[in-house]
């Protein structure tokens, strides 16, 4: 189809950005009085107690966006807690630290980062006390309780529950949706364990899917028994049959021993101080109300984050959906997308770096366009051909297109509950016409050659054009499958095996030969030394890739001279489109927009804490 865009007028993108700038300005202005009168001081007391938020929006990496830089600015990100903690172990000043840990929009694998830096933390020493209101106020809490395990004591409200009630991974349907609406999808995969279509295509799990989900639920939930028998003194297997009897009221956690006390925020914060306060390893006992209370990020940025000197190791994150072009941010939604044409750019400028020795590629990832995964997989290939391996670190996700850009990398990283792997491929339309006919709209139109309508949605495809599309199906399948042989170091038939689509956790995937190593950025950031012949406490110096910018470097940054620059920032008028509400809805079948990518998982599948 062809479509004309009408351009919007200069003058009103100009009045925009005018706009724009004048409201930064009394942003700026305010931040900066403020700051003046109140002052702000930079440095760490001598005795601190540390406390966190886990109850919060999390985040991997502030968007590379000016909109979302502002509106972010406090927001935490993973890499800034697990540093605080790792710097604070070590750190004669920081005497313990205190979190509340609630039911944050997490991943079960961001869960277990964290849970890995407050066990280090513990390993020096230093208490560690959770307090939670409730672990899920009639709903489940799993996932939050999950992290509290990892802390010496755990405390709840009186009024608290403990929502402790095992696993449960469900599947949306829209087939008898479709029906209904006249819609009919077309869709083919490879193979049957490519579980994105399904939800476009059946009105149940079919056994293949039910597998899946099933392996996937039994594997995180023999890591949550496992991980809080091990905090709290219990055999995996008892801690299973008491999540059977589940959920728990506020003293009945105490009884069975999954709670040490019931207590208010100012109760938990005295035993706090009070354990913080005691005399460990030969240190000074002392007077815990002398203890100066310092959020994790204000303590980090006061004491410096780690990684500033050493070998210069260059950090890009892949985040999103992958799509071919720049990463972008959705104000509305808060997405982000994986930009092809922006990892790749940041991948050159690392590789182009004399200062650059090594590369720690961050990726969650659930997949998309497969042209888009190869332009990064590419990339990946050149930096290694340049003599700068690269690591992959994947978080809540990397399946699919998140795997394909993964797996020619020198080591792979995940967390024992990343979900990865779904090597399989999917593709199709949807067939509107029917649809239509009950609207009362009809189509008609002309066409030069025998195919140029083989993708729209108002007729299905011939004989001819289903032999060709099949065929796509099968050289995406077997260039999938063949370089995950090549770069796995695997036999083709054994990778034959475990693809199909089928997706695995990162604790599957180690079995398997999928990843090499399970771990969070401290396990990766050692893979780094390895790969990179470098002795294993070698000091790094982690530098993002593309650089960071504040909001007004990129505001005012001027556009990349060739395709070889690193890839900018989007100029102003890219930013204001991205605030406008013009939020389409009829892409392709005119109700659902984009199916999924060809490269795709079922977003299902990518839990919440809500959801666990």
């Amino acid at each position: 189809a062809l479509h004309a865009q009408q351009a919007s007028a200069p003058g009103t993108k100009i009045t925009l950005a005018v706009l724009v700038i004048l409201i930064l300005v009394a942003i700026g202005t305010t931040v900066i009085l403020i700051a003046s009168l109140f002052g702000t001081d930079t440095s760490v007391a001598n005795r601190v107690l540390l406390e966190a938020d886990f109850e919060t929006l999390l985040l991997e990496a502030i968007p590379d966006d000016p909109v979302a830089q502002i509106l972010m600015e406090d927001t935490p990100q993973l890499i800034n807690l697990v540093s605080a903690l790792d710097r604070a172990a070590e750190d004669e000043r920081v005497r313990g630290f205190v979190a509340h840990v609630g039911a944050a929009p997490m991943s079960l694998a961001q869960v277990q980062e964290l849970r890995d830096a407050v066990t280090r933390f513990r390993a020096s020493g230093k208490p560690a006390i959770a307090w939670s209101e409730t672990f899920g106020e009639v709903g489940p809490g799993n996932g939050a309780y999950y992290l509290a395990s990892a802390f010496d004591e755990i405390y709840l409200l009186p009024s608290g529950d403990v929502g402790l009630t095992g696993l449960s991974l469900e599947s949306m349907f829209l087939a008898g949706t479709f029906e209904k609406l006249g819609l009919k999808p077309r869709f083919d995969h490879r193979y049957e364990y490519k579980n994105a279509m399904n939800a476009l295509t059946e009105t149940s799990l079919t056994e293949a899917h039910r597998e899946a989900m099933q392996t996937i639920a039994d594997s995180f939930f023999g890591q949550m028994t496992r991980g809080i028998g091990e905090g709290r003194g219990m055999d995996a297997d008892a801690v299973a049959a008491l999540i059977d009897e589940g959920p728990f009221l506020g003293q009945g956690s105490v009884d069975v021993g999954l709670i040490d006390g019931l207590a208010y925020r100012d109760e938990v914060y005295a035993r706090a101080r009070e354990a913080a306060a005691e005399g460990r390893d030969g240190a000074e006992a002392l007077n815990g109300a002398d203890l100066e209370l310092l959020y994790l990020g204000s303590y980090l940025n006061r004491a410096g984050k780690p990684h500033r000197k050493g070998t210069g190791v260059a950090l890009i994150y892949g985040l999103g959906g992958i799509q071919r072009g720049a990463s972008q941010y959705d104000v509305l939604s808060g997405a982000s997308t994986l930009g092809s044409a922006t990892i790749a750019a940041a991948f050159r400028e690392a590789v182009d770096d004399d200062d650059i020795e090594a590369i720690l590629f961050r990726v969650d990832c659930p997949g998309g366009s497969y042209v888009a995964s190869d332009v990064v997989w590419r990339e990946v290939a050149r930096a290694r051909e340049a003599g700068k391996p690269v690591v992959i670190s994947m978080s809540s996700v990397a399946g699919s297109g998140g795997y394909f850009i993964a797996m020619n990398a020198d080591r792979i990283v995940a967390q024992p509950a990343t979900i990865t792997g779904s090597i399989g491929v999917l593709g199709g339309k949807f067939l509107t016409r029917e649809m239509w006919d009950k609207l009362g709209i009809s189509y008609d139109g002309v066409q030069t050659s025998e195919h140029a309508d083989m993708y729209t949605g108002l007729h299905d495809y011939d004989d001819g054009e289903w032999a060709i599309f099949q065929s796509w199906l099968d050289r995406v399948y077997e260039d999938f499958t063949t370089r995950v042989a090549e770069g796995r170091e695997l036999p083709l038939e054994r990778v034959q095996e475990i693809a199909k689509g089928r997706i695995w956790s990162g604790e599957d995937a180690l079995e398997i030969g999928l990843v090499d190593a399970l771990g969070g950025y401290d396990v990766a950031l050692g893979q780094i030394r390895e790969v990179a012949g470098l002795d294993a406490d070698a000091d790094l110096h982690l530098q993002r890739f593309p650089a960071e910018q504040t909001p007004w470097e990129q505001f005012l940054a001027d556009p990349p001279k060739s395709s070889e620059d690193r890839a900018a920032v989007a100029a102003l008028s890219q930013v204001l489109e991205r605030l406008q509400p013009a939020v389409r809805t009829i892409e392709r079948t005119g109700i659902l927009g984009e199916p999924p990518g060809v490269l795709s998982i079922p977003p299902q599948l990518l839990p919440a804490e809500g959801s666990f």
